[in-house]
């Protein structure tokens, strides 16, 4: 599976953290688009009110998506992040950064924005994370 080509435009400043401005897929490649991961266990119950304990939940199962359909972390060409209120975005930003050791070595990141929120669908959800991935057609 070919994987996207991160590209930062020379004519805007570098990314202020760990993504690329842009994630290009391969010619002819498949997406898929994964809806709004969030810090629940198997059983649906949400592992903690902490937004590190939540956050680092949200990639195991947005890993576990990846897993079923065949591909690596370096698949995600697009991640949207939702977390709410500030106080909880250096918690997300600690466990993001342990798992993005483990998912990009090599430091080439996928696009990705990131919001603080009000509120998710459950009141004691902290953090929502989706993503574009690059599939085999």
């Amino acid at each position: 599976m070919s994987k996207h080509a991160p590209y930062n435009p020379a004519a805007i400043a570098a990314p202020i953290g760990k993504f690329s401005h842009v994630a290009i897929a391969p010619a002819g490649a498949a997406t898929a688009y994964v809806s709004g991961q969030i810090g629940v266990d198997t059983d649906g119950k949400i592992v903690s009110y902490s937004c590190y304990e939540q956050t680092k939940q949200t990639f195991s199962n947005l890993e576990a998506v990846l897993d079923d359909l065949g591909v690596e972390p370096s698949a995600i060409v697009k991640m949207l992040t939702l977390v709410v209120g500030d106080d909880g975005f250096a918690d997300f930003a600690r466990a993001r950064d342990e798992i993005y050791a483990r998912w990009f070595p090599t430091g080439v990141y996928p696009a990705h924005s990131a919001a603080t929120v009000t509120a998710l669908a459950h009141p004691d959800l902290r953090v929502e994370i989706e993503a574009v991935v690059v599939v085999p057609s």
